[in-house]
């Protein structure tokens, strides 16, 4: 599985984990369907949900007049997801990381969620 599949897959579970309180694993499963958990895809899943306190703290504090739970389901999955790669992930470059959430928001979420992830990634990048 490329990476770029695999964190599609982890938006997907982390959206599954957010919305319904879904087990990890079996969020994972979900998405997968009957095919095996990538490696990337559980770093990214379980390293997301492990950290999550202190990254929704990193992106709360970036945000305009928006708290976290106001945000879009799916931007803030993929907000997450980019926080975790960002500030525990130290072999991926930053710009992959930007480019990718980007593309991902800009696929699973609304018209202007590509734009507004970049905003706060941006924001976010320049604390760290």
């Amino acid at each position: 599985m490329k990476r770029r599949e695999a964190r599609e897959k982890a938006l997907q579970a982390l959206f599954q984990i957010d919305v319904s309180d879904t087990e990890r694993t079996e969020a994972m499963t979900n998405v997968m369907e009957d095919a095996q958990i990538d490696e990337f895809l559980e770093k990214l899943v379980y390293g997301t949900t492990d950290h999550l306190e202190e990254i929704d703290a990193l992106i709360e504090k970036h945000l305009e007049k928006w708290s976290i739970d106001r945000l879009g389901n799916i931007d803030r999955a993929v907000l997450r997801l980019a926080v975790y790669e960002m500030k525990f992930e130290k072999d991926i470059p930053r710009n992959v990381v930007y480019n990718e959430a980007i593309e991902i928001a800009k696929t699973f979420g609304g018209e202007e969620s590509g734009r507004f992830v970049n905003g706060v990634l941006t924001k976010v990048s320049q604390s760290f």
